[in-house]
């Protein structure tokens, strides 16, 4: 910008009326890409459903015919899933751990697109961040990715570079579980309560995007701990289902050509 002054953009948790008065600027700039965003949500749409049955066909093989339910990384996993959803039930919430991880992959996605963060904040009521680049990709990460997940495998694999961290492994599927139902409930709690992320792209675009983003990961999850899945076999069935897809719409619309 002139004078070299840069504009900084606030995000807020929960305060979406503060975060809506700093991206008012930004807002009314964008309106035209916001209408560009809601039309690339709606072509999303079937690549979401292709990759839903892609993935649930993957896994029900995977697990009855492969036997994946038999693993140790299966159990540990689950186990880690349930542990965590017992302690969202029935202990008090842990908000604020949720909130920094959320600002912090706020910053993080800041950082690597090459902005800077001036300001961080943090506490029960909720949290912001204070930078000079938004986008999509900033204003959504918290809701997509993991990053006590994502925690938790470094640390694994950095502490691998000292020890054996082999006999450790149920370990870690069990904390990823942890991590990853950690994610997913809160992510499903908070975004019926009016993220003020969620409209900087369009509501209906950003919750297509996260529910494909969520998707790709957990996907990418599976193909990793499950030794019964490829790549190039997740790949063949996302082929198929596409192939399945095209056909029920060439159908349809033949019988409406009728």
């Amino acid at each position: 910008m002139a004078g070299g002054t840069r504009r900084k953009r606030r995000m807020r948790l929960h305060t979406t009326a503060d975060a809506g008065a700093a991206f008012h600027s930004a807002e009314a700039v964008r309106v035209p890409k916001r209408w560009v965003k809601l039309v690339v949500g709606i072509f999303l749409l079937p690549v979401a459903w292709i990759l839903t049955q892609a993935f649930f066909t993957t896994f029900a093989r995977a697990t009855i015919h492969g036997e994946f339910w038999l693993t140790e990384e299966f159990w540990f996993f689950a186990l880690g899933v349930v542990l965590w959803m017992v302690a969202f039930v029935g202990l008090p919430r842990p908000l604020w751990l949720y909130v920094f991880g959320h600002e912090i992959t706020h910053a993080i996605m800041v950082w690597m697109m090459g902005g800077r963060v001036s300001r961080i904040h943090v506490d029960t009521r909720g949290g912001f961040i204070v930078a000079n680049r938004l986008n999509t990709w900033i204003a959504l990460a918290p809701y997509f990715l993991p990053i006590y997940s994502v925690l938790v495998i470094c640390l694994f694999g950095w502490a691998g570079v000292f020890t054996d961290v082999w006999p450790y492994r149920t370990i870690l599927y069990a904390a990823v579980g942890v991590t990853w139902a950690f994610h997913l409930s809160f992510t499903c709690v908070m975004i019926p309560k009016g993220q003020s992320d969620l409209t900087y792209g369009g509501v209906f675009f950003s919750l297509v995007l996260i529910y494909l983003m969520n998707l790709l990961i957990l996907s990418a999850l599976l193909i990793l701990a499950a030794p019964q899945v490829s790549l190039r076999g997740f790949a063949r069935q996302v082929f198929l289902r596409s192939m399945e897809f095209i056909e029920t719409i060439h159908i349809l619309l033949r019988q409406v050509g009728a």
